[in-house]
């Protein structure tokens, strides 16, 4: 039988969701620290499983871990893994299904968390602080400024519509056409797009056009009432210059799921700061997405056991 690693299974919740006794299977829970940690405990497994981008595959680690044959990573796109290089090594990499609805539902929850200062409030009301020491923002009439009209953008879309925002796209790829086909309105530029949005949420894919989109003069742009939201990916905003303009009060706050390192550091400033409410990377984690994931998994691996593998990842 051959071994089977799940690597970053927070939850510890991979092996209860499928049938994994076609392989010898074991879960690991915590995040190896280290590329050298995580090659003496995995070294003569053959299968891995990964979640999303929790653990990257350069090429270096395809080179340290010679008896690997099958690394399968949760949804169809991995932009952490070094796929030329897992070619080179005969390494086989096959991907699952998954869901839009969860990091869209979770966007809107810290939407609407910053809106309606539901932590502070929650918070001061738990501790018999002030009672209603904040006001919050109408969602109705107000602009909601999406980066990105693809799968999770155009749900994004709907929910706010129903809301009654004015909601207004812009990405490079984006047309006219596209976004009245959605009842949004089209932004010629990004830079517009921030100027005029209340809120701006991201929902784009990382890539070399995507990263760092966001930075210090594009942040200076944002109203100092708005709120940035961000579930999509951490490098598609400047780090230093988001912190930099929460500190300083120069946009209203923001709403963050994706961070540069994760898990994120204990003494990192986005734990702290007033303004922001984060969670740790919890859009895609869902029951039913779990299930999705790991019970594709497993088919991934009768698969290629069979010869025939499935949802290859090119």
């Amino acid at each position: 039988m051959l071994r089977c690693a799940v690597l970053d299974d927070y939850q510890d919740i991979a092996l209860g969701l499928a049938d994994w006794s076609l392989v010898r299977a074991t879960s690991f829970r915590e995040h190896f620290a280290t590329q050298d940690d995580l090659v003496r405990a995995v070294h003569d497994h053959e299968i891995l499983v990964i979640m999303r981008e929790r653990t990257p595959f350069p090429a270096e680690l395809f080179a340290r871990l010679p008896n690997l044959r099958l690394l399968i990573t949760t949804g169809m796109r991995n932009a952490s893994i070094d796929l030329d290089a897992a070619r080179a090594h005969g390494v086989t990499v096959c991907g699952t299904a998954g869901s839009s609805a969860p990091p869209t539902e979770l966007t809107w929850a810290l939407i609407l968390g910053l809106a309606r200062h539901l932590i502070p409030e929650a918070g001061a009301l738990r501790a018999s602080g002030p009672w209603q020491h904040t006001i919050g923002l109408d969602l109705r009439g107000s602009t909601l400024g999406l980066l990105g009209l693809g799968k999770i953008g155009s749900q994004m879309a709907a929910i706010g519509r129903a809301f009654g925002m004015d909601v207004a796209a812009w990405s490079r790829n984006l047309t006219a056409d596209r976004a009245g086909e959605l009842g949004v309105r089209y932004a010629a530029t990004k830079e517009a797009l921030l100027a005029e949005s209340d809120i701006v949420s991201i929902h784009l894919v990382l890539g070399d056009r995507t990263r760092g989109l966001i930075g210090a003069p594009e942040l200076a742009l944002m109203r100092r009432t708005a709120y940035l939201v961000n579930t999509s990916r951490a490098a598609i905003v400047d780090q230093a210059a988001l912190i930099e303009a929460l500190t300083e009060g120069r946009i209203a706050g923001a709403g963050l799921d994706v961070f540069d390192q994760e898990p994120l550091p204990d003494d990192h400033p986005l734990r702290t700061l007033p303004n922001v409410l984060a969670t740790p990377h919890l859009g895609y984690v869902t029951q039913g997405n779990y299930r999705t994931y790991f019970q594709e998994a497993v088919a991934d691996i009768e698969a290629f056991l069979a010869g025939t593998p499935v949802r290859l990842l090119t």
